[in-house]
């Protein structure tokens, strides 16, 4: 599977008369739903075995606002709301960043303290939000609940 970075090497190289042959050749690589965050947080949360009830529930938040988060019906942006949604979602980081993406937020950046733990929490399989915001409080960084929550 090629990556993004490879994908923009092919479009380097590729001169405006060869659009056709670069849409054609690599199609399957293509993200061309209506809905591409949609599509792709339902493909992996069937993949994984999980409901999307479950995911709302681990997630914190309401089956209403996450159906509508989902569905992209709504749109927030609070990064932490897609974050809590791939955390409950058991992304892995990579699964998680391309969430981020197709939501048009910023990646995690590992130079940044707070994505260095969201980063650590994917990468070691910690999903669960509430030991997360422990991670973050003990290292004096904002937590993804608030305290009202």
């Amino acid at each position: 599977m090629k990556t993004t970075d490879s994908l923009n090497e092919v479009l380097a190289k590729t001169a405006p008369d060869d659009i056709n042959v670069f849409l054609k050749s690599q199609a399957e690589r293509l993200i061309t739903s209506e809905h591409p965050f949609a599509a792709f947080m339902r493909e992996k949360i069937h993949q994984k075995g999980l409901t999307q009830q479950h995911v709302f529930i681990s997630a914190n938040m309401s089956e209403n606002y996450g159906y509508k988060i989902i569905s992209e019906e709504k749109h927030t942006r609070q990064r932490d709301t897609i974050l809590r949604l791939c955390l409950a979602s058991e992304f892995t980081l990579q699964e998680a960043q391309k969430a981020l993406t197709l939501y048009h937020l910023p990646q995690l950046y590992a130079r940044l303290p707070r994505d260095a733990v969201f980063i650590i929490a994917f990468n070691k399989g910690i999903y669960d939000i509430h030991e997360v915001d422990q991670l973050l409080k003990t290292h004096d960084l904002d937590p993804l609940l608030s305290n009202e929550e």
